[in-house]
């Protein structure tokens, strides 16, 4: 039975498993606390939607799940497949990771299709983020990246995969929003853990949170072994 609670800030989590050991036993457990602790959505990877979807029916609890990941190496074709894979399977949110590599050889025109290629997969059928993997790019590159998944029409740009060196910090978050301006989404994902930490990505500028800790984060307390 679940008792107090930060009602507000659970709403904003998309509630992570993106494990490569993830079992079916755990995505069920992830779908349990989703429902109650009225999460925006649980992340899963690809293989997992449909079972998700199936634990979650009848709930208002979104499906997340991610494609190119966590490289965002994979070419256009197969981003843009697996999104409309995705979105057929019965996923509501599409994190796509930016392709960091182009990114920084600066291949913009590249990463610009890249990007309209998943929003165009979508079509209005599920919302887009865009993953920057900001602790590789430095700040004039999160800066080009957040103005290019704005123009190829993303609801979101976020943060990170939780697989690089670094995940969400106070300063990307305020660039990013400052970028997109407050009609889109940032979503500040990687090494969120607690409530401060979730609080003060919010207070930046972040309206949504990708976090394994999600309870800890709005029951207040501390997780020590989350990877995410």
């Amino acid at each position: 039975m679940v008792k107090n609670y930060d009602v507000e800030l659970a709403s904003m989590i998309d509630h992570t498993l993106l494990k490569a050991q993830s079992t079916k036993e755990e995505v069920i457990e992830l779908c349990k606390e989703a429902k109650e602790y009225n999460f925006a959505t649980v992340c899963v990877n690809p293989s997992y939607i449909a079972f998700a979807k199936k634990e979650l029916e009848g709930t208002k609890v979104g499906i997340t799940t991610v494609i190119g990941f966590p490289l965002g190496a994979s070419t256009t074709q197969t981003k843009a497949f697996e999104t409309k894979d995705a979105l057929e399977k019965g996923a509501t949110e599409i994190d796509m990771v930016l392709n960091v590599g182009m990114m920084k050889s600066g291949e913009y025109a590249f990463i610009l299709e890249d990007i309209k290629a998943v929003v165009e997969a979508a079509k209005d059928k599920g919302i887009v983020k865009v993953i920057l993997e900001t602790c590789y790019l430095t700040n004039e590159e999160i800066k080009k990246a957040s103005e290019l998944s704005l123009e190829a029409g993303a609801d979101f740009v976020k943060t990170s995969t939780g697989f690089g060196t670094n995940g969400a910090t106070i300063e990307h978050i305020e660039l990013m929003r400052k970028v997109v301006g407050p009609d889109k989404g940032v979503k500040a994902s990687g090494g969120i853990r607690n409530t401060e930490v979730a609080k003060a990505m919010v207070k930046a500028g972040a309206n949504r949170i990708g976090a394994s800790s999600s309870i800890s984060i709005v029951e207040g307390t501390q997780d020590n072994t989350a990877t995410y």
